[in-house]
């Protein structure tokens, strides 16, 4: 199942089709990767992308919103879609023979949703639901003030959702005008993977292509040496208190990005990692906590989150110091570097199972790197991090840099 092959095409108009194919799988996966998300929404209010990405649900001029989820449900399949800060994607799954039915109802969503005004006044209110139900929970709520207090007021550091007062300025002009911009770029990515080649794909998705397709336009750039480390508290009725600590790093571009994943991995990422096994086991200090790495074209960001008693704050806070101090001047310790590179090789084997991930590879790694980088590749990559590299890459995100700090603390 998970040995693929991987093409790609340019297809008329400009966009890019990436094709996984799986010889022996019986499902089919197709995405369509909108390379704008909520960073792009410079100078616009808040949650735009994210609210456009709910209102191609709501009906086109050939199906309303009930005939877009039957036509794919009633032949067994599944349709979802996710904004992040900077992509937008739309994903159809099912059984193979279902692609021409995907392909069908996915293009008719993403170019000819309608945008009705009706629907626009109901999903606002669903929307608010939804910011609502992640400020009222701390451990949601906690990665829109880290990402406030890493990235201050460029986009970066406003909640993809937006907020209450943000979506109430969106109206119908301005969803079809985002949507304009950005779901017609001739920079997007078409992805699919599945039993089948990527000229069988090019004939199915080919004929439900829109006219026209325009360049796109780069998001504001994110300059570090404008950038302060904030330290954001809110105060409520909650019994634990939520911290978030957050370093800023280098892009997906850079050559250090494998092993500022394994740093994560040693840190914070497992059952086996230093934070998890100090700050719970040894200590008690907490049920949760955990480490990620985030990237985007020019930046990106070392995150490590916690729940804990509040009285346990310091000394969780000078654990986690304390750790970080040792990895900067030391580096992993005997077998840390290769347990963590067994992990993220393992998590990868398990995660290709799916036709998804080999659609999100491809469609991803196309888009964000002009081709589609082979996994062997990427394995080669990882296995050669060396300790060096660890310390290398621990220096440059924690030495001299003072992290943003983000708390949600009992009243």
């Amino acid at each position: 199942m998970n040995q693929a092959s991987y093409e790609w095409r340019q297809l008329p108009h400009g966009p890019r089709l990436a094709v996984a194919t799986l010889p022996d799988s019986e499902c089919a996966a197709l995405t369509i990767h909108i390379p704008a998300g909520s960073r792009d929404e410079h100078g616009l209010p808040a949650g735009l992308a994210h609210f456009v990405e709910h209102m191609v649900f709501k009906g086109t001029a050939r199906r309303s919103a009930r005939e877009l989820s039957f036509d794919i449900e009633n032949a067994g399949g599944q349709i979802n879609a996710c904004t992040s800060e900077d992509q937008t994607v739309y994903e159809g799954r099912g059984e193979a023979e279902l692609l021409p039915v995907l392909a069908d109802v996915l293009c008719d969503m993403v170019w000819n949703a309608t945008f009705p005004e009706p629907e626009i006044q109901l999903e606002r209110e669903v929307i608010g639901e939804e910011i609502t139900m992640y400020r009222e929970s701390p451990a949601d709520h906690i990665g829109d003030l880290i990402s406030k207090a890493m990235w201050g007021d460029h986009p970066l550091g406003h909640p993809i959702s937006g907020s209450l007062d943000s979506i109430a300025q969106i109206h119908r002009e301005t969803l079809l005008e985002f949507r304009k911009l950005h779901h017609f770029r001739n920079d997007l990515v078409i992805a699919a993977a599945g039993p089948f080649t990527a000229d069988e794909v090019m004939r199915v998705i080919t004929p439900h292509l829109p006219d026209a397709l325009h360049a796109g336009r780069a998001p504001l750039p994110f300059e570090r040496g404008h950038a302060a480390a904030n330290d954001l508290t809110e105060m409520r009725e909650t019994d634990q208190l939520q911290l978030s600590l957050a370093w800023h790093t280098p892009g997906r571009h850079a050559a250090a990005r494998h092993a500022l994943r394994l740093l994560s991995l040693m840190l914070g990422e497992t059952a086996s990692s230093r934070l998890f096994l100090e700050l719970r086991e040894e200590r008690g200090l907490c049920y949760q906590i955990s480490s990620d790495v985030t990237l985007f074209h020019e930046t990106g960001a070392f995150e490590i989150n916690a729940g804990l008693d509040p009285e346990a704050r310091g000394e969780a806070i000078a654990c986690i110091h304390r750790e970080i101090r040792d990895l900067v001047a030391n580096g992993p310790r005997d077998g840390e570097l290769e347990r963590a590179k067994r992990l993220a090789i393992a998590q990868s084997k398990l995660a290709f199972e799916s036709t998804s991930a080999h659609a999100a590879w491809a469609g991803e790694g196309l888009l964000d790197f002009g081709r589609i980088p082979s996994r062997d590749e990427w394995r080669d990559r990882v296995l050669a991090v060396t300790a060096a590299d660890i310390r290398t890459i621990a220096r440059a995100v924690f030495h001299d840099q003072n992290p943003a700090v983000a708390e949600i603390r009992p009243l």
